[in-house]
């Protein structure tokens, strides 16, 4: 057990959903579980993650699909123009999508054009069918959105998820603030929807999602913290691990991160039917941890992890996000690069992204990955859930907060998660 001495650092603790393309809201408000409302296809709204599962079993019954399924379609590419298409058979699907044109298959020469798939922006085709070209819902995270906002809704506008699942299409069927391992009791200042943090601004639109196992407030917001813990940096929840968790990090051979309880964890899931002319998806993160310098390759290893069940090949243990030598998001992976300079636990961290990013966040003597980007392989039309989550190790101090942003679809050449920085 560590001790810090207590910071009487408190500030005072002082909602819109996403917009579809008619300007309506796309997630229906509800309690701390939202179901993905519109059409025949709506989700059923999720229950906190009661199961506390942790990934172990299956994602949805069989009989909880929601809409035509289709063929899962191909994800080959993004189209450049619609192809030339002659009128055939309406009960025929000839391009082997899951979609006749009496199901509304726009085209039935080319599986990346049904109601099932993503319109990509800027190529002047009507991807999705819906009879508007390059109409994906976008902008939810330009409204104005509550920091302090407990509706699971307003996470997804922050992620730039604009689309709920209705009938054929993609798009999200639910979403709920939980625990590391799935259950419900989070402590509601262990999240945010954050217009800033420090200088870190929004990979896109004005708002980013946070998470933290102290607090997901910056030190100019109201409900910040400081970091380090102390007399009030238990957040006061625990939960069990996901499993699989803890992992080594192969950068620290020999240590064992703590076991057990997670300690004030933070975690949004959510259940997201993916395009079928995608094959992959992809999101921004940044990670800060104040057990930088001191607890490198220690017990005491704040995981930051990013859940996929089904899992794809190449995931560990479910976890999507970790560097190139399959060190899990903690202090004892290869991407701290927010940082002043020095050698710490045995290692040298150069920090070549210096500190600015560290500025006004209570994380100033610490370090931070910067901003990174996860690319997940996906099968086209599967559904997923989805687990972002952060938790404390060994014990309640020394807290860690990271930054989700900029969730997406797209396609790629990738056959394994791959995280790096993002492209400038």
């Amino acid at each position: 057990m560590r001790y810090v001495a207590p910071l009487l650092v408190l500030v005072p603790a002082l909602g819109l959903g996403c917009s579809d393309a008619s300007g309506g809201s796309a997630i229906e408000r509800g309690g701390s579980g939202a179901g993905a409302q519109g059409g025949s296809g709506g989700g059923s709204g999720a229950q906190g993650g009661s199961s506390g599962d942790g990934f172990g079993g299956s994602l949805i019954p069989e009989d909880d699909a929601g809409g035509s399924s289709g063929s899962g379609g191909s994800g080959g590419g993004i189209l450049q123009g619609e192809p030339p298409c002659t009128a055939g058979d309406p009960n025929v699907d000839r391009d082997g999508d899951g979609f006749t044109p009496a199901q509304g298959d726009c085209n039935d020469c080319t599986e990346l054009m049904n109601p099932g798939a993503f319109d990509f922006p800027g190529n002047n085709v009507d991807e999705d069918c819906d009879g508007v070209k390059d109409n994906e819902p976008d902008g939810c995270s330009t409204m104005s959105i509550d920091l302090a906002s407990t509706y699971p809704g307003d996470a997804l506008s922050a992620l730039d998820l604009c689309r709920a699942q209705s009938g054929d299409s993609w798009g999200v069927r639910s979403v709920a603030y939980v625990k590391a391992d799935g259950t419900n009791g989070m402590n509601s200042l262990s999240h945010g929807i954050l217009p800033s943090f420090g200088a870190a601004t929004p990979r896109r639109g004005n708002h980013m999602l946070a998470l933290s196992s102290g607090t997901a407030r910056a030190a100019n917001q109201p409900g910040y913290r400081h970091p380090s813990g102390g007399l009030f940096g238990d957040m006061g929840t625990r939960s069990g691990l996901p499993v699989g968790f803890p992992v080594p990090a192969p950068a620290c051979p020999g240590v064992q991160p703590g076991a057990g309880n997670g300690f004030d964890p933070a975690a949004i899931e959510l259940r997201i039917k993916a395009p079928t002319n995608a094959n992959a998806l992809k999101f921004d993160f940044m990670f800060y941890t104040f057990e930088f310098p001191e607890y490198i390759c220690s017990e005491f290893n704040d995981f930051f992890v990013a859940l996929m069940d089904p899992a794809p090949p190449g995931a560990i243990s479910a976890n999507v996000s970790f560097d190139s030598q399959g060190n899990p998001v903690s202090v004892n992976n290869g991407y701290l690069e927010v940082c002043q300079s020095q050698t710490a636990g045995g290692k040298h961290f150069p920090c070549p992204q210096g500190t600015a990013l560290l500025a006004g966040t209570g994380f100033e003597p610490a370090a931070s990955t910067g901003w990174l980007q996860t690319v997940v392989p996906i099968v086209p039309g599967q559904e997923y859930r989805l687990r972002f989550a952060i938790w404390d190790a060994g014990d309640d101090i020394l807290n860690s907060t990271v930054l989700i942003d900029n969730l997406t679809f797209d396609v790629t050449d990738a056959s394994v998660p791959i995280t790096e920085p993002p492209p400038k």
